[in-house]
């Protein structure tokens, strides 16, 4: 039922994106007189799943859900469609309008990528609001859950005050930036310290089981008891241990380190049960376990309830969402830049994380929000619409380069030059898309 979920999220939001995508294109085309002859939500490979003629164009859906297209006449593009080429240039195909008109029509697509991402950010921010913790009201510094950031020198309890010189004013702002972090300042112990971040940061986390990077601190809270733990009768589920060995506990991280020092001891403990305190002893096993699971994640609001943390509610008009949802999309935007040229910097190891649809799919929840539905599709639409301005023939940004050419040199690029730029363009694309899914293959077979 989860796979089945996930799928139809995965396969709304392509449809969509691509639907929109090629819409871009198809519109400016009508509007200057230009005929599409086909409009392909997923490629037609040999066949279609449905298709219906109307007026010269035909629009159907394939059954290969790489992509989709609009076959415009008189365009060299993916179809090779070389035969109508040798023809004499008619009033009604691409290469007899003038360079402007096709410019607009190969941008259309990813106008409407980002347009639709900001459109998604402004209606987010404006239904559901924003939810945030605050750094500021972190005030006992965060768990440093990741083995690689403890390597670059941080520690429970830092507060992390900037990343690249920015300052950082919501939790959830710092794992994004994390990833691509040169240089963090932190805050540890009333003084202000700056990390520099090895250069191939992303590789080393990537070669790491943990997915979380850094948590909030929580409560040591007992979730299980197994039968066979040797501390079964003296401990029960909701246990929250407040000391430990002589020592007040007010965190997870602060136990830890404690089981490690008394192994195969017996040690005191006092446990808060039912909000009566209670001493007990407890056996610490050869291994520095105490043979019980406890609560790795705790929600923000039951924290808050805990008087641990503070989640600031803030709503928004539909007036005051719009530079805040064009704002969120911004930085989204410049974020996948960052990631882009991190990728291009085989120094840094981020080609190493680049994933196909396998990657896109795993990205959706298991269960239906619309919440994250929407978040997803929008940052895909900026995905989608940079990708499509990387300046490779068959993309295109491709295309633009070429326009951009003519247009600033007053010379056409010959229709020969642009069909083998095409079957370059074409053979780079098969060689990214493999190698995007291959490393989702390799992942799903080795685990890395």
């Amino acid at each position: 039922m989860e796979f089945a979920i996930k799928l139809c999220q995965f396969l709304l939001s392509l449809s969509i994106l691509i639907v929109l995508h090629e819409l871009g294109h198809f519109i400016p085309a009508k509007l200057f007189k230009t005929r599409v002859e086909k409009f392909y939500l997923f490629f037609d490979v040999k066949f279609s799943l449905l298709k219906k003629k109307i007026g010269e164009t035909e629009y159907g859906i394939g059954w290969l859900p790489l992509g989709g297209y609009v076959k415009i006449a008189g365009m060299i593009d993916e179809s090779m469609d070389t035969e109508q080429m040798q023809g004499e240039p008619q009033a009604w195909e691409f290469r007899s309008k003038p360079a402007w008109q096709r410019l607009i029509i190969m941008l259309g697509g990813v106008i409407v990528n980002f347009i639709l991402a900001f459109i998604i950010y402004i209606g987010m921010t404006f239904y559901y609001g924003q939810e945030y913790i605050a750094t500021s009201d972190i005030k006992q510094g965060l768990w440093i859950t990741n083995p690689v950031l403890e390597k670059a020198g941080l520690r429970n309890g830092d507060k992390i005050v900037s990343i690249d010189k920015a300052p950082i004013e919501r939790y959830n702002e710092i794992a994004g930036h994390l990833v691509l972090a040169k240089e963090i300042t932190i805050n540890r112990q009333g003084k202000d310290t700056v990390l520099k971040m090895p250069e191939n940061l992303i590789d080393q986390l990537m070669k790491t089981e943990k997915g979380v990077l850094v948590n909030l601190r929580i409560p040591f809270i007992i979730s299980e008891v197994p039968a066979n733990s040797p501390n079964k009768s003296v401990l029960k589920e909701k246990d929250i241990v407040t000391e430990f060995n002589g020592q007040k506990i007010t965190y997870v991280d602060q136990v830890l380190p404690l089981l490690k020092e008394n192994k195969g001891k017996k040690v005191a403990v006092v446990v808060k049960r039912n909000n009566v305190v209670t001493p007990l002893n407890v056996t610490i096993n050869k291994e520095g376990k105490m043979g019980i699971a406890y609560a790795s994640v705790i929600p923000a609001e039951d924290m808050e309830k805990m008087g641990l943390y503070t989640i600031q509610h803030e709503k928004f008009s539909f007036f005051e969402s719009i530079p805040i949802g064009i704002e969120t999309g911004i930085n989204q935007l410049t974020s996948y830049g960052r990631q882009l040229k991190a990728i291009f910097n085989p120094s840094t190891g981020a080609y190493k994380g680049v994933g196909g649809f396998g990657a896109i799919f795993k990205v959706f929840p298991s269960t239906w929000s619309w919440q994250a539905f929407w978040g997803i599709t929008a940052f895909l639409s900026i995905m989608l619409g940079v990708m499509n301005l990387l300046p490779i023939p068959a993309l295109d940004g491709g295309h633009v380069i070429f326009l951009l050419y003519e247009m600033i040199s007053g010379r056409k690029p010959s229709d020969k030059f642009l069909e083998k730029a095409q079957m370059v363009g074409f053979v780079i694309l098969i060689g990214l898309l493999l190698f995007a899914n291959g490393n989702d293959v390799y992942k799903a077979i080795f685990g890395k």
